[in-house]
C-alpha cells in the first residue's frame, strides 16, 4: 500500500512523470498523488459536483498530448436544478504550478437529467485517433431505463466526442433523424468499466447487470447491446427484467457475462513485462472485491483469475510502464501490485 489518505477515490490516471491524478468522488476533489504516497492539495477550479448516492467526481483522463497542452478532462454528476441531475464532462488545463485548473469549461452534458442518485457512468477513454469515449448509466429508475433504446436520448449510451466537445463527422448516427450525434452504441445500462485494446485499438467496456448479467462489450459503431430488453440478469426484486429473455435480433450479444456479478469498476488492458499477462483484462470489482483477469484469445474469452480480494472494492486500475498496476479502492487506498523477485 502507498497511501490511505485519499476520500473515496474513483479515477485514476497515470502523468508522464509517473504521479497519479485520483478524483475523490464524495468531496468532489482532483489531487495529485506521487509514488511515494504523497497527495496535493485539491486542485483549485473543479466545478461544484452533485454528490448523493452513486454521484460525485467521477472519472479522469489526461489529453494524448498533455505533454504540451496540459488538459485534463474528468466526468462528473452535476446539478441541473429541479432536483434533477445528469452526467456531464469537462476539461481544465494544469497550471504551471500545479495548484489548479485553468480554462475549465463543460465540453458534454448527458441529456435528459433525471431526478435519480444512481447510475451515472462514467469512464473517459481516448482513441488513437485522439477522439473521446465517455460512457453514462441510464438512471436505473425503470422509467428512464428504458431512454436506453431511445437514440434521441443519452441515457444508457457510449458516446463519441471531439476534445472540445463537439461531433466527429465519422460518427455512426450523424444525419440521421431524431437520432443524437455523439451516440456510438446503445442499449447499455451502467458501464463504469472501458479500456481501449492496445493491438487492435478497439473500445472494450465492462457492465453491470442487475442481480446477474455483469457483461463484457466491444461496443462497435452504431449497435444496439440491448438493454433492458434483453439481459442475463434478473431484477433486485426476483422478477424478470420485461419479457426475461436473453436474445433479439437486432441486438448484440456480449462477448462475456457473469451471474452472480462482479459489480466492474474500472478496467485496463495489461502490457508490461513484470507479470506474464499481455492484453489481458484487469477488471477492478466491487462485489465480492478484489481484482479479476480474463484472459482472451482474440475476442474470446478463455479463462478467468480472482486476485487481490483483500483490497475489497475496488474502483479503478492502472498499469505503469514497469510492469505494475496500481489500484484505487473504497478503503481510500493507493496500492501497487508488483511480482517479487
Amino acid at each position: 500500500m502507498v497511501t490511505s489518505g485519499l476520500r473515496k477515490p474513483w479515477g485514476l490516471t497515470e502523468l508522464p512523470d509517473g504521479r497519479f491524478v485520483v478524483t475523490e468522488r464524495e468531496e468532489g476533489t482532483l489531487v495529485i498523488v506521487t509514488r511515494e504516497g504523497e497527495i496535493s492539495a485539491p486542485l483549485i477550479g473543479v466545478p461544484a459536483v452533485y454528490n448523493g448516492g452513486q454521484g460525485g467526481l467521477l472519472d479522469v483522463a489526461i489529453d494524448p498530448n498533455f505533454a504540451s497542452n496540459r488538459w485534463i478532462y474528468f466526468s462528473y454528476s452535476e446539478n441541473r436544478g429541479n432536483n434533477q441531475n445528469g452526467t456531464s464532462v469537462a476539461r481544465g488545463r494544469l497550471s504551471a504550478d500545479e495548484k489548479s485548473l485553468e480554462n475549465v469549461t463543460v465540453i458534454f452534458r448527458q441529456m435528459p437529467a433525471w431526478n435519480s442518485t444512481l447510475h451515472f457512468g462514467s469512464r473517459l477513454v481516448f482513441d488513437r485517433n485522439g477522439l473521446l469515449y465517455v460512457t453514462l448509466g441510464e438512471r436505473s429508475n425503470p422509467e428512464p431505463r428504458q431512454q436506453s433504446q431511445d437514440r434521441n436520448s443519452l441515457l444508457g449510451k457510449v458516446v463519441r466526442i471531439n476534445p472540445d466537445g463537439t461531433v466527429p463527422s465519422s460518427n455512426p448516427f450523424v444525419g440521421v433523424a431524431n437520432t443524437k450525434p455523439e451516440i456510438w452504441s446503445y442499449g447499455h445500462r451502467n458501464v463504469q468499466s472501458a479500456a481501449l485494446h492496445p493491438v487492435t485499438g478497439e473500445l472494450w467496456t465492462v457492465e453491470h447487470g442487475p442481480r446477474g448479467g455483469d457483461e463484457i462489450n466491444r461496443p462497435e459503431a452504431g449497435k444496439n447491446y440491448g438493454w433492458p430488453v434483453i439481459t442475463y440478469g434478473i431484477d433486485y426484486s426476483g422478477q424478470p427484467i420485461g419479457a426475461g429473455i436473453t436474445a433479439q435480433q437486432g441486438m448484440e450479444q456480449p462477448v462475456y457475462y457473469w451471474d452472480p456479478v462482479i459489480g466492474p469498476s474500472g478496467t485496463t488492458f495489461y502490457e508490461g513485462d513484470m507479470f506474464p499477462w499481455q492484453n489481458n483484462l484487469l477488471i477492478g470489482s466491487l462485489n465480492p472485491g478484489g481484482v479479476v483477469r480474463i484472459m482472451l484469445n482474440g475476442n474470446r474469452v478463455v479463462g478467468e483469475e480472482r486476485l487481490l480480494s483483500e483490497l475489497k472494492r475496488v474502483r479503478d486500475v492502472e498499469v505503469t510502464s514497469d510492469g505494475a498496476f496500481w489500484v484505487v479502492n473504497d478503503e481510500n487506498q493507493l496500492v501497487r501490485v508488483s511480482r517479487g523477485d
